[in-house]
């Protein structure tokens, strides 16, 4: 028995469930106040409370959760309420929308992301700084001389 309500590692009510290793759930998951994958989930993860994703953990696919805790890997798309976090070991290759993203030294993240919560506007450049950036962005024409 991994959870038992007596276990003092794990209060009662703080941890929904748990995937160990070498267990692969394919579909949905969903939870109400936090899980933790340390094997691999593919499809949908959603819930309002918090996933962790441990060291040996792999998520492939759509998650939407209150906050993300990553030290495996995750592959897909993430939408966060509050936060997402991406630990020293751990591995992101998803777009993310999340209005707190914080990348810790040793982590990997490719995708994109979009902070919610924060005016799009504000973020461009104006001025000399946006003719600057519409200058570097113009497609140039690289031609050979016939030899």
């Amino acid at each position: 028995m991994i959870f038992k309500s007596s276990d003092a590692a794990v209060p009662q009510g703080d941890l929904n469930g748990f995937l160990d290793r070498g267990s692969h759930l394919e579909g949905e998951l969903r939870f109400e106040t936090s899980f933790r994958i340390d094997g691999r989930v593919t499809g949908r993860v959603s819930s309002p409370g918090s996933l962790m994703v441990g060291d040996g953990g792999e998520v492939d696919g759509e998650v939407e959760v209150g906050r993300l805790f990553v030290s495996g890997v995750l592959r897909g798309a993430v939408k966060a309420a509050a936060r997402i976090q991406i630990a020293p070991g751990g591995k992101v290759y998803a777009d993310l929308v999340t209005p707190s993203l914080v990348i810790e030294d040793g982590a990997v993240f490719e995708g994109r992301c979009a902070m919610t919560g924060e005016p799009r506007a504000a973020a461009e450049p104006k001025g000399k700084m946006a003719e600057e950036a519409a200058a570097a962005a113009k497609p140039k024409l690289v031609s050979k001389a016939a030899g």
